[in-house]
């Protein structure tokens, strides 16, 4: 029997609490995301309008474009990082029921509370640093590279600001962030699973700029895009759709485009 089969077989109420903890999971990371897509987002268009000083109508240098997208993605994914720990523990769940290991938390509330009661404030952002340098990547790609094919666009050919240009730019923008965010993924992952020692310290790697010198040197340069096909699989459609609704969005409120 296949587990779809016999997860259809099992009675109502035991089915209940399974589907309780895929609805606080996928909770959890929906508060991730708001929160981290809203700073990045906030915070991209007052450093690109404010700070840095885009005229309306007029090409805007790519290098400050760079930097409003790196620092977008930096501080969107530090806010976030509380919430999405949250969401990495509220996953793990499911691996230690089948595990058979008592659950840890009652919903996202209790998780929150739980690892501010272990780990204080700071273990809230445990992990935080790879987490950044990746969003810091992923931002500059998507951001960076959607705000500026858009403008080039908009300014070097016939098309205006519609959902054909919207979609051109978000699919160049999808490419960039995968091939910018994988060799941080493959970072991140092998920082996050190497052996640790009693104090918790990695024992193969010192840092995410040891580990990407390291598996470099022993594995070449392309090692560091294993995945790179699924990553763009899974980015592509999401930069589109995100894209193509937060513009909706912005006309439908009386605002103007990104």
């Amino acid at each position: 029997m296949s587990p779809a089969e016999e997860e259809r077989s099992l009675p109502l109420p035991e089915r209940w609490p399974r589907a309780s903890k895929f609805a606080l999971s996928a909770c959890a990371a929906a508060v991730a995301e708001l929160v981290y897509t809203g700073v990045r987002m906030v915070t991209y268009e007052h450093l690109r309008d404010s700070v840095l000083g885009r005229t309306e109508g007029e090409s805007f240098p790519l290098w400050k474009a760079v930097v409003g997208g790196i620092s977008a993605g930096a501080i969107g994914q530090f806010f976030a990082s509380p919430t999405d720990l949250v969401k990495v523990q509220m996953q793990m769940e499911g691996k230690r029921k089948l595990e058979g290991k008592p659950l840890r938390f009652r919903g996202v509330h209790h998780a929150f509370l739980k690892i501010l009661s272990e780990g204080g404030v700071r273990g809230l952002w445990a992990g935080w640093v790879p987490n950044v340098q990746r969003a810091a990547l992923v931002n500059m790609g998507d951001l960076t590279t959607y705000d500026t094919v858009k403008q080039f666009l908009l300014l070097n050919t016939a098309l205006v600001d519609n959902s054909v240009t919207h979609s051109i730019s978000s699919a160049c923008s999808g490419l960039v962030a995968a091939v910018l965010g994988t060799p941080a993924d493959v970072v991140k992952t092998r920082i996050m699973n190497q052996p640790r020692d009693k104090q918790g310290r990695g024992l193969l790697y010192k840092s995410s700029m040891d580990c990407l010198i390291q598996t470099v040197q022993g594995e070449g340069f392309m090692s560091l895009y294993k995945g790179f096909t699924p990553t763009w699989m899974r980015m592509a459609p999401w930069s589109l759709v995100f894209w193509l609704t937060y513009e909706q969005i912005r006309r439908l409120c009386g605002v103007t485009s990104f």
